[in-house]
């Protein structure tokens, strides 16, 4: 199995484990928390006091993530890197932007061998992403400074998460992929008519490729789900839609014993080039 090299996120240097930490030759030691993950996230790189999801939203995600919903969205992915993959032994592949572990968990059990890191820029979301298992790694980073070496990445994987082209192909290695979902129009649209007054029409496609990549392929996918009333309120609190909802439209969905919702995403893959 390939090992993930981290980089010192101060000086760019080589990490290397030493024990119960990680430790570069210019001294600086980011210690291995009792959980299992790692944070490489200074305090240069920090845009508030705790950045990313808050444990609200989070378990709220992982209540509605291990209900089964989106398993659709992840085995898509996951047979998608299984066929990039297929000729290759070890794939290194890193999960950016992975909260509370869920797509990371499935795509390291359906990847035969590979050595898959999951890295996020929120604390509460990396610890609670290593109650899903020891054997995935977990590093605290943004996705514009990742602590990883050049050129050492197989596979990125974005799931409904922020692309850094610039740093994606830095730490891809030439040829390698970067497997990307992102919401397509109708996604979610019956719960953005009840919380909303207005729902304005949106044509939502991935974003074009940059110059250091060219795409593979984008592919269109939808189904239906019937959720009930206690799952909606995890929906609504694990989405960016819970800050915005008005009191009256709050009780408006808490009210429905249940909503058929539209599951609509793009699944993109752009290679980086040699």
């Amino acid at each position: 199995m390939n090992d993930i090299r981290y980089i010192c996120p101060i000086c760019g240097e080589h990490l290397a484990r030493i024990e119960k930490s990680f430790v570069c030759e210019n001294n600086h030691s980011f210690d291995i928390a009792r959980q299992g993950y790692v944070n490489l996230l200074p305090v240069g790189q920090k845009h508030s006091l705790r950045p990313g999801d808050d444990k609200e939203m989070l378990n709220a995600r992982r209540n509605f993530l291990n209900s089964g919903f989106y398993e659709p969205i992840a085995n898509s992915v996951t047979s998608k890197i299984q066929t990039l993959t297929a000729k290759q032994k070890a794939p290194v592949i890193i999960d950016v932007g992975c909260g509370e572990g869920y797509y990371t968990r499935k795509i390291a059990d359906n990847i035969v061998g590979s050595h898959c890191v999951g890295a996020d820029i929120s604390k509460d979301a990396t610890r609670m992403a290593c109650s899903r298992g020891k054997d995935i790694e977990y590093c605290v980073a943004t996705a514009s400074h990742l602590p990883f070496e050049s050129k050492s990445v197989d596979v990125i994987t974005a799931m409904f998460s922020l692309v850094c082209e610039d740093e994606f192909a830095r730490i891809l290695r030439n040829g390698g992929y970067i497997v990307e979902v992102t919401a397509g129009t109708e996604h979610l649209i019956e719960l953005k008519q009840v919380i909303y007054d207005e729902v304005f029409p949106q044509d939502k496609h991935p974003a074009p490729c940059g110059e250091k990549f060219k795409e593979i392929s984008c592919e269109n996918f939808s189904y239906k789900i019937d959720v009930s009333s206690d799952l909606l309120k995890s929906l609504l609190e694990m989405t960016p839609h819970i800050r915005r909802i008005n009191p009256e439209h709050r009780r408006r969905l808490d009210s429905l014993e249940s909503l058929s919702l539209t599951i609509s995403y793009w699944l993109t893959v752009r290679q980086a080039k040699s």
